[in-house]
């Protein structure tokens, strides 16, 4: 499956901000159980992913942030391609999407899907609904899942070429199975 360079962008983004939710947390010593806890988390994400034109932001943006990542995860969760069209049609509409060409920070040109002056939480909704929609036009939304370690809800796209991947990262969640399961194995063996 071929993804354009700035479609892939945005589907990264997308993960990464339905990850931040409290049900995606993997418990971790100290951290907070949202991603997107306050208004310093928040520009934190701008930052990490990039976003153009994000500057001032404030408690309304955060909860509507919260409000575009919560109908981003129920895309994850869809039954089906026609449900997850619906919500990404929904995001998208209510974004005011907005195509634009544009060449900005080293960037070649690319498309961005939100008006210049939009909000963080437009911005979120038209780039990475329209990423979303990629997926779903080629057919594709079984890619759209959730990690399967017991432990981890993390959301990650497949893009493997068979569509094989289980888990968010075979480094940590993959990688901690196998070797528990390589363990249980010697110790059955050692009994």
């Amino acid at each position: 499956m071929l993804i354009p360079h700035d479609t892939r962008i945005a589907l990264d983004t997308v993960v990464a901000l339905v990850n931040t939710a409290p049900e995606s947390a993997q418990p971790q010593e100290g951290a907070p159980a949202d991603g997107l806890a306050g208004i310093p988390a928040l520009h934190a994400f701008a930052a990490r992913h990039r976003m153009s034109g994000v500057t001032e932001l404030d408690e309304k943006d955060l909860r509507a942030v919260h409000d575009v990542r919560d109908r981003f995860a129920a895309v994850f969760a869809a039954p089906d391609a026609r449900t997850a069209a619906s919500l990404v049609n929904s995001l998208v509409a209510a974004a005011g999407t907005t195509p634009q060409l544009s060449d900005h920070d080293g960037y070649d040109w690319h498309v961005h899907y939100f008006a210049p002056d939009a909000s963080i939480a437009d911005h979120l909704a038209a780039d990475c609904g329209m990423a979303l929609a990629f997926i779903i036009v080629a057919g594709e939304t079984e890619r759209l899942r959730r990690c399967e370690a017991p432990d981890c809800r993390h959301a990650f796209v497949d893009l493997s070429r068979n569509r094989s991947r289980r888990y968010c990262s075979s480094r940590t969640c993959g990688n901690r199975l196998h070797v528990a399961a390589y363990r249980a194995r010697r110790r059955e063996t050692a009994d």
